[in-house]
């Protein structure tokens, strides 16, 4: 359950942002054409320009090694904290693919029985025969094809310019379009959420992200249905050479379980200490 939701909430908040850096490994990434800054970008062409920047920076993260520090709360009726759950992962390079390895759990040093299952993981991913990795190929691509069906899916309004942590952006009010027909798997989210983001003016990347879904939709089969109200905060940060990694996310998701209980939970995800692997994409660890 843990990993579908913290999946659901990643992708609710790339959604959102309405150019999702969930993208393919392989080929490249759109080129980012020089503007000159002191002419006047058209809306669409702000857009584009991000949705490739997006690319870029999400092909770029897949070099860098980082830690992520996931915090779950869930929450009585009240709002109430009811129970608390923190781990501490390392995102390291196995054989070019990210594998997350345990390091804290609570507060304290993996258990044995966490240690042993992390082990067999990272084991099996450093042995994974031809025909794994290319089934593992083709659920990352699956999961990452809806950037491709974004400006179909959303009307994108302008709405001005901001500082956003210090940096000159262009803000868009993010809404669903009218008559859009969902494609893939993450397609019928589209119509149910909406939300703004703050754009850089120079990398064209996203540094903020505010969104809620509007509409309560399904996930998983229909084991979770996620609630109208679920309310999404990204922020992104510059770790150099353009590149655009996340920074902090802030999820409060109201959810249905198998159509029985409501489950409220607050996550927030931070990352840190990124640092480019410069041994090659075949690491099992720094």
């Amino acid at each position: 359950m843990g990993i579908h939701i913290k999946s659901t909430i990643q992708v609710l908040a790339v959604v959102l942002a309405a150019c999702s850096g969930l993208i393919a490994q392989s080929g490249e990434s759109p080129a980012v054409k020089p503007e000159n800054q002191t002419s006047i970008l058209e809306p669409n062409r702000i857009v584009e320009l991000s949705i490739a920047a997006t690319e870029r920076n999400w092909l770029a993260r897949d070099q860098y090694t980082y830690i992520e520090r996931n915090e779950d709360r869930r929450l009585d009726s009240l709002g109430e904290i009811k129970s608390e759950d923190a781990e501490v992962t390392k995102m390291i390079l196995v054989n070019g693919a990210r594998f997350e390895q345990l390091i804290e759990h609570n507060g304290h040093p993996p258990s044995a029985d966490e240690q042993r299952r992390n082990a067999e993981d990272l084991d099996k991913l450093k042995h994974e025969t031809p025909e794994e990795r290319d089934v593992r190929l083709r659920k990352m691509q699956e999961n990452r094809s809806f950037l491709r069906d974004v400006l179909e899916a959303f009307d994108f309004h302008l709405t001005g310019e901001e500082v956003a942590e210090g940096r000159p952006a262009y803000v868009f009010q993010v809404t669903p379009q009218m008559g859009y027909h969902a494609h893939g798997k993450y397609g019928k989210i589209f119509s149910n959420v909406e939300g703004k983001i703050w754009v850089d003016k120079q990398d064209f990347a996203w540094i903020k992200v505010e969104g809620h879904v509007v509409q309560a939709f399904s996930m998983g089969l229909f084991v979770a249905r996620v609630q109208r109200g679920t309310n999404i905060l990204l922020e992104e940060m510059c770790v150099g050479d353009g590149v655009w990694v996340p920074n902090r996310i802030e999820v409060r998701a109201t959810a249905r379980i198998l159509f029985l209980k409501n489950l409220d939970v607050d996550r927030i995800l931070t990352y840190s200490d990124y640092d480019r692997a410069t041994d090659g994409p075949y690491l099992a660890g720094r």
